[in-house]
């Protein structure tokens, strides 16, 4: 899917539109449908009803790819489906919650779970999944609510270090280089700044310059989501970090090169290296295919740990379906290994599943660090509404370069406090 914008890269798809966080419409539970099937002590829903799938496409490889993947589970199980690829994906799910008519199966951003799953709208299926001890740990995180796991990670991304290999060539710099602590970043990209372009790019906004904060042991939220840490000392530490890259002139945001996002400062070559999610490859292909470059891991924080964000998306089953029973099943063959890995062929995601690791290596060995990154990433906030703090910490964050690190954190702390009252 297409993530390189703000709104995408957040729910590694769409995020939710400000009246779409009411969500309106509450389901109904487990108690329509026809007969039920009982499996472990869920009971689901199950009938001759047809599935519909909603899913927020970033283009026809995308679209085809899980047509494909409904049509062959079709054929095995006898049971018809119909896939949409929605114009607006948030939209239209609030809409189907809210007349009772909602799809079976959808593309469910993390933003959006606490609000669906607190009015009864989702199903939560997690514990019943046959592989869900598959998944990266960190991912089911992002997709629990109130203790209970509601749907599968359909794939995810991490952001990782994207350097352009003419220039960083060009500059006397090596394979010894590449930095592997902040202050060997700090050099690199003093040494890669020159005129017409800047060492270090990213979007100015937590997104982005959130996995420092994660390096240096902080975050908004707890891993839960259910504490406020935007004040913790580690987040301090990395804005200040960040501040002073703006300050020296070796780094710029994204929007003050011009740019929409990181990809397109990197890709018309205005910054030699940029923090960005894997979804970058695609229009580096597409758009800036005559830009080389390769991906590290982002270096570690100032006490030697590694961070990242990590973003993702799941396979949310409607209460209100008729056929739950063929849903769960449908979801089984979507998040296998199968699958997941013709998706990333297809359209670039990372499994999700620790078993299809390798394969994906071994078949997009330049993309590795980013994988490597599920091992220490950290999702964003999945808290309902603090997808309102975020936006309003980002506001912050575009002049950070002339704001006070604390007093942004400390403001924020307040805002994702009330949160959890």
């Amino acid at each position: 899917m297409t993530r390189h914008s703000t709104r995408a890269a957040l729910g590694a798809g769409a995020l939710v539109l400000a009246g779409a966080i009411a969500l309106t419409g509450c389901g109904s539970g487990f108690s329509g449908g026809d007969a039920g099937s009982s499996t472990g002590s869920t009971k689901l829903t199950s009938s001759d009803k047809p599935l519909n799938i909603l899913i927020g496409s970033s283009g026809d490889a995308e679209t085809k790819a899980v047509n494909d993947a409904v049509s062959a589970w079709s054929k095995t199980s006898g049971i018809k489906a119909t896939v949409t690829a929605a114009s607006d994906l948030n939209q239209q799910l609030s809409q189907g919650f809210a007349s009772g008519s909602p799809a079976d199966v959808f593309y469910q951003s993390t933003d959006a779970l606490a609000g669906y799953a607190s009015n009864g709208s989702l199903l939560a299926y997690g514990d019943l999944l046959k592989n869900k001890d598959d998944f990266y740990p960190s991912l089911l995180k992002s997709f629990t609510y109130d203790g209970k796991l509601y749907c599968a990670p359909k794939d995810f991304s991490t952001l990782q270090l994207v350097i352009n290999t003419d220039m960083w060539a060009k500059a006397g710099l090596t394979d010894a280089d590449v930095p592997k602590t902040w202050d060997e970043l700090a050099a690199v990209s003093k040494k890669l700044t020159a005129d017409g372009h800047v060492g270090l790019s990213m979007s100015g906004e937590y997104a982005r310059v959130g996995a420092f904060m994660v390096a240096a042991g902080g975050g908004l939220m707890n891993a839960d989501s259910t504490k406020a840490t935007a004040d913790a000392a580690g987040n301090v530490k990395a804005l200040d970090y960040v501040k002073g890259l703006l300050n020296d002139g070796s780094m710029k945001f994204a929007a003050d090169l011009g740019s929409g996002w990181g990809g397109e400062a990197f890709g018309t070559q205005k910054a030699a290296m940029v923090v960005e999610g894997n979804w970058i490859t695609g229009a580096m292909t597409n758009d800036y295919p005559a830009v080389k470059y390769k991906a590290v891991e982002l270096p570690a924080g100032p006490d030697g740990k590694k961070g990242t964000l990590q973003f993702t998306n799941c396979w949310g089953i409607s209460a209100d379906s008729k056929n739950q029973k063929a849903a769960l099943d449908l979801v089984e063959h979507l998040t296998s290994a199968d699958s997941q890995l013709a998706f990333s062929k297809a359209f670039g995601p990372m499994p999700s599943i620790k078993s299809a690791a390798d394969t994906w290596k071994k078949d997009n060995a330049a993309l590795v660090p980013f994988l490597n990154g599920a091992d220490y990433a950290q999702g964003v906030p999945t808290a309902k509404g603090a997808n309102d703090v975020v936006t309003d910490f980002n506001g912050k964050l575009g002049s950070l370069a002339t704001g006070d690190p604390k007093a942004i954190l400390d403001a924020t702390q307040k805002n994702l406090e009330a949160l959890t009252k």
